[in-house]
């Protein structure tokens, strides 16, 4: 959620703060804003909406200075206005906040009593009212910010600015990812490493707990205690240009074509040179002694662990269990040493996802990840982290980054296989091999777009539309769903096949769209039978299926989808490619905002 930026420079800030607040926009907002420190005067220009409203707001109304913070906000308290959006400000101190401050309505009240008016409905306005009651108090400015900090509850990630110091910014992490920049004689805050990428590659990332005092002579970084501490300085490699469309309309098409080749990049560092062995990251998860799988995720990783759970279970002879995160801590579920928690997050700061991993330690034998991020919370408290390497994404509505979870995690599986004795090196070799030939199917499946662009016509005019699968496809056809509700807001629910007859089949008419994703596999009969009844009962069936599944059973059928003939339990990687184009197209189709749909955050990093 959410996009942080400080600077204290050696140039106007506020243009730089606006470059790197677009390097944030795939987290997701709706309005945005900049504080800055000038000639010892604190100013401030906010605008609702995309930073074009922000920018052309500096045009008319520019603001100076060398020091500043800046913020893209995901509304949470109060409706996204001018009024709500971040800095925040009380007389001589700004405020930004990622996050979620759980005490402000206690906090608020005593402030109240104290002769404060609000004029927000945030929970972020409360922090700063607070630190500048601090200031009134006598603190100067540091000890206010820490005397704030000591009275927040919740999840967060600060950053306070002072009117008559423009050589200062108090930035602090709790639950909330923060990353300080360190230029040479300019320091630089902010949430994502990717924002300071156009001024540093030499990177602190705060841990948990920590504040740091900036000033352009260094950072001071103290401890959850207060205490003095120092945390590794990193040089990271990072692309100085913001991710461009290129010839694509938006971000997403963008990553829908590139996982081919993201894909290959992945396969290059889980598979030796062979390419008949899953070896090299892997190698960092020892499964020896493990009875148990726990795999925990949100959103579109859930569907990727509930795919990885068949894998597991077949080509691993594990025993798995899979939960969503926001759900798994409170259920206070009994932990072995016997037992490897696998979680899996695309940014590694998934809040429900980090909290879930915190509850694993010290009970769960090891702590695995799959992130795309190695630096990110998520990654460092694990005791194994395996990179996706899908590269930066966009879109909100993950694409590469799924493929690239899921080509992680059947490596994981293969590597499980093998270290327990249950896949033999033969097996396991064709696997591999068949793997390397999922780049070259999934650009087969994408030259299936035109006709998807065409079917987008019929699909966007439905109120409801559902997705069937069995097996594998069932967390297909759930992923299918998730997609077409992100970006194009049509109600869409995925099922297993088999659970038509116990409810979902009320719901079929003539205005019901059904997607049945049904490779010629083992299930494909069943699958096909759970399909006629849905045709008996007037229903209309886009059929995505292989060349042999078509000519079985494409009568009767609205539509037919030919994919690819692949390997039954390689064959979600393939289908996730319709699954995304179909989304795509629909929402293309209805003209919704692709790239950055409505009310959703790339990043959550809160519960």
């Amino acid at each position: 959620m959410c996009g942080i930026i400080g600077i204290l420079g050696e140039h106007s800030a506020a243009p730089l703060m606006v470059e790197a607040l677009r390097r944030l926009e795939y987290r997701g907002y709706d309005s945005a804003g900049i504080a800055t420190v000038h000639d010892g005067v604190l100013g401030r220009r906010r605008a609702v909406g995309k930073l074009g409203a922000l920018a052309d707001l500096l045009v008319v109304d520019p603001i100076q200075g060398r020091s500043g913070i800046g913020h893209t906000r995901w509304a949470t308290h109060g409706k996204p206005t001018e009024a709500n959006a971040h800095p925040h400000r009380s007389g001589p101190v700004a405020v930004v906040h990622n996050g979620i401050i759980e005490n402000f309505r206690e906090l608020r009240t005593e402030l109240e009593g104290k002769g404060h008016t609000f004029v927000t409905e945030t929970d972020t306005e409360t922090v700063a009212v607070l630190c500048a009651q601090y200031l009134t108090d006598g603190l100067p400015p540091i000890e206010a910010a820490v005397a704030t900090l000591k009275r927040l509850e919740g999840a967060f990630a600060l950053c306070f600015l002072f009117e008559g110091e423009d050589d200062l910014i108090v930035a602090a992490r709790r639950g909330s990812p923060l990353a300080i920049g360190h230029g040479e004689g300019e320091m630089f805050v902010g949430s994502d490493a990717l924002a300071l990428a156009p001024f540093t590659r030499r990177i602190t990332y705060l841990n948990d707990g920590d504040h740091v005092v900036l000033t352009r002579g260094g950072a001071k970084i103290f401890d959850a205690d207060g205490a003095a501490t120092d945390r590794p300085m990193k040089t990271v490699a990072l692309d100085n240009m913001i991710a461009e469309k290129g010839e694509h309309r938006h971000f997403m098409s963008k990553e829908v074509h590139e996982q081919p080749e993201v894909l290959s990049y992945a396969l290059q560092h889980y598979a030796g040179p062979g390419r008949d062995r899953i070896e090299g990251a892997a190698d960092a998860v020892d499964f020896t002694g493990t009875d148990r799988l726990i795999m925990v995720a949100c959103g579109t990783a859930f569907y990727a662990c509930q795919v990885a759970k068949y894998w597991f279970e077949q080509i691993a002879g594990m025993v798995v269990e899979i939960d969503i995160a926001s759900e798994f801590r409170y259920r206070n579920p009994p932990l072995r040493d016997s037992d490897m928690a696998l979680f899996v997050s695309q940014s590694g700061e998934t809040a429900d996802t980090l909290a879930a991993l915190t509850y694993c330690k010290g009970k769960a034998g090891s702590i695995v990840s799959v992130v795309n991020a190695m630096e990110s919370s998520i990654a460092r408290a694990s005791d194994a982290a395996l990179p996706i390497h899908a590269g930066v994404e966009v879109g909100v509505a993950s694409t590469k980054a799924f493929s690239c979870q899921l080509t992680v995690l059947l490596s994981l599986a293969i590597h499980a296989g093998r270290t327990r004795g249950h896949l033999s090196a033969a097996d396991e070799a064709q696997l591999v091999s068949r793997m390397f030939e999922l780049p070259r199917l999934m650009n087969e499946a994408i030259a299936t777009e035109p006709q998807i662009a065409k079917l987008a016509q019929w699909l966007a005019g439905a109120r409801d539309i559902l997705f069937l699968g069995r097996g594998l496809m069932y967390p297909m056809a759930l992923e299918g769903a998730l997609k077409l509700k992100e970006i194009s807001y049509i109600h869409a629910e995925g099922y297993a096949s088999g659970e038509l007859k116990h409810g979902p089949i009320a719901l079929i008419d003539e205005n019901v769209p059904v997607i049945v994703f049904a490779p010629r596999d083992a299930l494909f009969e069943k699958l096909v039978s759970n399909m006629q009844e849905v045709m008996a009962r007037g229903g209309r069936v886009l059929l995505v299926t292989d060349a042999e599944g078509a000519e079985i059973a494409r009568h009767g059928t609205a539509e037919v989808l030919v994919m690819p003939t692949v390997d039954p339990r390689l064959a979600p990687m393939v289908y996730a490619i319709p699954a995304q184009l179909i989304a795509y197209h629909t929402a293309v189709t209805k003209g919704t905002d692709v790239d950055q749909p409505r009310n959703l955050a790339k990043s959550v990093t809160v519960e």
